[in-house]
């Protein structure tokens, strides 16, 4: 099944972002490698697609796991969750509808 992650960032993330940021996209490769991953991305704190400094606020990742459980071990095993880039980080269930 398909389950939304949901991240919010600590203030003033990006730093601790760009210091584990190859790791946690190598994790994001593996997903999109098996077929797993639908979208991923960070939210820009502006509107733009290259925030420099003002950086980010948190990310969205839509990925398939076996349940909610897996997900969940997934998602805290991020390098994000490591170096102190999430504060909060909500997992539900996603179904796909659209296009």
């Amino acid at each position: 099944m398909w389950f939304s992650i949901v991240c919010e960032d600590v203030p003033d993330s990006l730093a601790r972002r760009q210091s584990v940021r190859a790791d946690h996209l190598k994790r994001l490769e593996s997903l999109k490698d098996e077929g797993r991953l639908l979208i991923a991305g960070p939210n820009p704190a502006v509107e733009a697609n290259d925030p420099g400094e003002a950086g980010f606020t948190g990310s969205l990742i839509i990925a398939e796991f076996d349940s909610l459980a897996d997900a969940r071990a997934w998602a805290e095993a991020d390098p994000y969750i490591g170096a102190g880039v999430y504060a909060e980080v909500s997992i539900k269930p996603f179904k796909k509808v659209l296009p």
